[in-house]
């Protein structure tokens, strides 16, 4: 089992990972234990915890409905009164055990209520074990954008088993995998050089890979938890990527975060080249790789014109500057601000 450090707890990983659990459920004496899940992972890996972890049989157990659509304020309503309603208290552990949105909204929940419990992330998918799990970012969407409302607030421990992305779609394996060439080509060149061998899902999620890119994103985390700096980079390819994810979802379109960052991270990369932060070749050989695993979305009119409002409300923006983290380099990155509009608009259009 590798163990990475953060700031203030633990990163487990592992099929070990829960005697690490279990030895910090016992030392912990929390009053009681709250699970938040969706039903994928109530049917998939709750077994498997309360398996592995008795002592959470006696958990209360608060199933939410699953997507991107469903990590609202509403949602978050339910939550508070479900955890009001069973008698949560200061002393209660949150337990998020899920994809990106539990994480998300299961920290953020966990955050704000009674001002604040403690929370464990226990992430299911590649997406939520490489990314969202990870950094104490919490938050949830708000009239259409992504994480508008949310909280910094570091979990006590995550426990990553990657035995339960066996249960997971291709697709939802590649949903994740966008992340972890994210964090490669603004953070370490030598890691995405070892990416650009792997070819299929399944080379994509071993916990070599993992753990990797886990370190990576922990170590940036670490530096600037609250996102002055260095954090930003990791916002590569987010962008143009969320006001696509948001955009889509609006219109009721079938998308998945990573597909509409694999997408961001191509126009950004473009973009890159334009402000002469990369050469052709570097642009041509990120845009290549990711073209070659991710399906190319349909970009209409209607939704690129969607797609731009919500650009101008990305949170790195800079009064009326737009302000995009991009490579510089393959392996660093430079936060940028002064963007075009007009570049942005070329962009998307090329693509």
């Amino acid at each position: 089992m590798a163990i990475i450090k953060s700031t203030t707890y633990n990163i487990h990983i592992g099929d070990n990972c829960f005697d690490a659990l279990n030895t910090f459920l016992s030392k912990s004496k929390y009053s009681g234990y709250f699970i938040i899940c969706d039903e994928n992972s109530f049917t998939y890996c709750l077994p498997t915890l309360l398996f592995h972890s008795p002592i959470l049989n006696e958990a209360e157990i608060i199933e939410l409905e699953s997507g991107e659509d469903k990590k609202t304020l509403d949602t978050c309503l339910q939550v508070w009164g479900a955890l009001t309603d069973t008698g949560a208290d200061k002393k209660s552990l949150v337990i998020n055990l899920g994809g990106g949105v539990i994480s998300d909204l299961g920290g953020f929940v966990a955050s704000t209520f009674k001002r604040g419990l403690d929370f464990i992330n226990i992430p299911t998918t590649l997406l939520s074990m490489v990314d969202a799990s990870v950094g104490g970012k919490t938050g949830v969407d708000f009239e259409g954008i992504k994480n508008h409302i949310g909280t910094t607030s570091e979990p006590k421990g995550i426990y990553v088993n990657p035995t339960f992305l066996e249960t997971l779609s291709e697709r939802q394996i590649r949903n994740g995998y966008a992340e972890v060439i994210k964090v490669a080509l603004i953070a370490d060149l030598v890691f995405w050089k070892e990416l650009k061998k792997l070819k299929t899902p399944k080379q994509f999620q071993t916990e070599k890979v993992i753990s990797k890119a886990i370190a990576l994103k922990n170590e940036i985390a670490k530096k600037d938890l609250h996102e002055k700096d260095l954090r930003k980079s990791l916002n590569f390819g987010h962008n143009i990527g969320h006001a696509l994810e948001s955009a889509l979802i609006q219109s009721k379109k079938d998308i998945l975060h990573g597909e509409a960052i694999a997408a961001g991270m191509i126009m950004e990369s473009r973009i890159a080249h334009a402000l002469k932060k990369i050469t052709a070749k570097e642009a041509k050989e990120i845009t290549g790789y990711i073209e070659s695993i991710y399906e190319k979305i349909k970009i209409t009119k209607e939704i690129e014109s969607q797609l731009l409002k919500f650009i101008l409300h990305d949170k790195k923006n800079e009064g009326s500057e737009l302000c995009f983290a991009l490579p510089k380099r393959i392996g660093e990155y430079e936060l940028f601000c002064g963007v075009e509009l007009d570049a942005v608009k070329k962009s998307i259009q090329n693509y």
